[in-house]
């Protein structure tokens, strides 16, 4: 049988302490997630073993100190896509 997917939308300022779960779900509302991010031109970066942990996380609630490094190599790579745009 075939795993659901599951997706989670992170926001991050300066000011934020951490990145913050504005989103997460599994099956349709993964999709969902992808669907309205890609519509709005929001970088899809793929990482299942991420998704698996902050689907875990509820939403509103900022990243637990243990994702800290990964998402951190998230936000980099987006902030390299961002530069290469501008």
């Amino acid at each position: 049988m075939k795993k659901p997917k599951k997706a989670a939308s992170l926001k991050y300022a300066q000011n934020y302490e951490a990145p913050i779960v504005t989103a997460a779900g599994m099956g349709y509302i993964a999709d969902r997630i992808i669907e309205i991010a890609e519509e709005n031109k929001v970088p899809v970066v793929q990482n299942k073993e991420l998704a698996n942990l902050l689907v875990n996380v509820d939403v509103g609630d900022s990243i637990p100190d243990e994702l800290y490094d990964a998402v951190a190599k998230v936000i980099a790579y987006v902030m390299d896509l961002d530069s290469l745009i501008e």
